[in-house]
Formats: C-alpha cells, structure tokens, sequence
C-alpha cells in the first residue's frame, strides 16, 4: 500500500497519474496548503522541503520499514523501479526519460509556477516578472513542441514518467493563456493523453478541493505567498 499526502495542484497530479497508470493501491491523506499543514511536523518529517506530494511506500521491495520519498521527480522514479513501469530497461531509452524528466522538474513546473504567481496572484502586476516568467514559458513550449514533433511521447516512442510529469503542467494553459494553437505538436500530444482513463483519474483526483482564488483568504495569502494585510 501506498499513502499519497497531497494536495490538488499539478505536482500532486504528477503521482496520482503515475498510481493511476500503475494500477498500485494507494490512499490519500489531503495537506490543506492554505492552512499551513505542508509545515506540520508529522508532513515535514517525510517532506523536508515542506512541499507536496510525498509518498510512504509501506511494502517496500526489500520489505522493510516503511519508505518515504518526496520531491516528484524522485517519486516517479522510485514508483518506475518499483513496477517495473514507465522507465525503460535499455541504457538509452531510459537516459532519455530521465533527461526530460530532470527537464520537467527543473524548468517547466518551476517556470510555468512563476508565470502563474505573477500572472494570476500576485497582489501587485508587475509587468517586469510576468514578462520575463512569460517569455520563458513560451520558451519550454518551444522546446517541447520540437521534441513532440520528431516523437510521439516526450522521451521517444514509449509514453513514460516524463509524460506523466509535463502534462499536469501543461494543462494549466487556458488559466496561464498560453496559446496551445502555436505548439501543434504540444496540442496533439496534449489531446492524445486526455484520453487516458487513467490519467483522467489521476487528475480529477480532489478536483472538488481546488481553491480557485486563495489570494481572496488573508490566511491563504500569508501561508502560500508571504502576503499579510500591511503589505496590500
């Protein structure tokens, strides 16, 4: 059995695809970000960086104590090698996922976050950071729609945990107004995994808890962003 501590965002996705796609049993413990519980003892204890998801793996395969692991990268790598799922065997293949996958987690979530903070919540629109965070975004789409054009899936020929960690992201672009018509290859790979069943299920997951606007709740803005009430 898997525990996922999570919360709806596109990082939480990222895992509930990749337990989806699995098909391993798992159960959910919810982190209300807007109330702080990322900072809770217990969360920080497996989450360090106080960030989720985290998971606790409670039948490792060496079939001792319990195994946490987070940050999603590290996740989706630890569940591939697990089930055997997602990662190819071969010395290339599997560079190739692991390239685009640090790619991810390095530059498109960190990137399209940014662009989203400043676009979408930030108190003050300053012109200088939504530009600049903008520009880069565009700038990934760019990448990634010349990879999906030489490629059916991000890392080659096999859907793989790169897919998993892009496409959460990547659906955010109607809130980011990314113009999805400009990255056709984007747009075709993007429509071809909505038609995953389980990749569906594991981005409705807690869809009923999305908080659209926590910028509108002054405890939310001082737990997420930094903001208190002086500062507006």
């Amino acid at each position: 059995m898997i525990e996922l501590l999570t919360a709806p965002t596109p990082n939480g996705w990222k895992i509930s695809i990749m337990l989806e796609e699995c098909g391993l049993p798992y159960r959910v413990r919810w982190v209300d970000l807007g109330k702080g519980e990322q900072f809770a003892p217990d969360f920080l204890a497996l989450s360090p960086n106080n960030r989720i998801p985290a998971i606790v793996d409670f039948a490792p395969a060496d079939g001792g104590e319990p195994v946490p692991v987070f940050e999603t990268g590290a996740i989706l790598f630890y569940l591939a090698e697990k089930t055997g799922q997602f990662l190819p065997g071969d010395l290339r293949g599997r560079k190739q996922v692991m390239e685009w996958l640090f790619w991810q987690v390095g530059g498109l979530g960190p990137m399209l976050g940014q662009h989203g903070h400043f676009k979408l919540y930030a108190p003050d629109r300053i012109a200088y950071a939504t530009d600049r965070y903008r520009a880069e975004a565009l700038r990934l789409y760019g990448v990634l729609d010349r990879q999906l054009a030489n490629s059916p899936y991000v890392a080659g020929e096999s859907y793989s945990i790169a897919d998993m960690a892009c496409f959460p992201w990547v659906r955010t672009w109607k809130a980011q107004d990314i113009p999805l018509g400009d990255f056709p290859a984007v747009r075709g790979w993007y429509d071809q995994l909505k038609q995953r069943p389980a990749l569906r299920r594991g981005v409705e997951l807690g869809s009923e808890r999305i908080n659209k606007r926590p910028q509108d709740s002054a405890e939310a803005r001082r737990i997420l962003f930094g903001i208190k009430e002086q500062d507006l």
